[in-house]
């Protein structure tokens, strides 16, 4: 069987996030890189797999995906095992949680932090200057969250339970790259929240795609 394709660079947090769910369940695959300066994205080869001309976009004999949750659940469905089911399909409960806590990483996690990566990184990396007044409005609702977050992991290992589900291998990519930001400090104030990130890093899945990582 060939391995299934993905389209785009592994730095990208949306890729990233397709990986670690494909390494978390073993499967092969292969990276097609897509050039941002060049261009590659709007070009219409690309356009054709992504039709909005972001990444990822994703190639399974002829099924083509793009919308990186979607592709990971695609992913985690079609590779299921009892070892690995980070949907917990199969328990209605528990999936129901895996998809509350995986809405919250989009909906609320994410508009909080990306902003924040985006000034820090690419901002600089584009002859700006972050916006700082943006980053502490961002931080200032980032605490918001994880005081939610801390109320929640002070009960359970993990989002949805105790157990590792996707919701929780979603939030890797953007967390990661916040980590090593001058603004990580503030996981101190969170135990809880701050042994989740630990046990979260700790998962050789994450692991494999960290070092496919540009270096922090």
């Amino acid at each position: 069987m060939a391995p299934v394709k993905v389209f785009g660079p592994a730095m990208s947090t949306n890729v990233a996030r397709v990986l670690v769910c494909l390494e978390e369940v073993g499967a092969e695959y292969e990276v097609v890189n897509v050039d941002f300066d060049a261009g590659e994205h709007k070009r219409p080869e690309h356009l054709a797999r992504n039709p909005f001309g972001q990444t990822p976009a994703f190639q399974d004999g002829e099924l083509m995906l793009f919308e990186s949750r979607a592709i990971s659940r695609h992913v985690l469905r079609k590779y299921k095992t009892e070892e690995v089911n980070l949907l917990r399909e199969g328990n209605l409960q528990e999936s129901a949680l895996v998809d509350v806590w995986l809405d919250v990483e989009a909906h609320q996690y994410n508009p909080a932090i990306s902003p924040i990566i985006y000034q820090h990184y690419l901002i600089p990396m584009r002859g700006g200057t972050p916006d700082q007044k943006l980053i502490s409005e961002r931080m200032d609702l980032m605490k918001k969250l994880l005081d939610v977050y801390e109320a929640r992991l002070s009960k359970f290992k993990y989002l949805a339970g105790d157990f590792a589900s996707l919701a929780d291998v979603s939030h890797f990519p953007y967390t990661y790259y916040f980590m090593a930001t001058p603004y990580a400090s503030v996981f101190d104030s969170y135990p809880s929240v701050k042994a989740w990130w630990e046990s979260l890093m700790s998962r050789p899945a994450v692991q494999k795609v960290i070092s496919q990582l540009p270096k922090q």
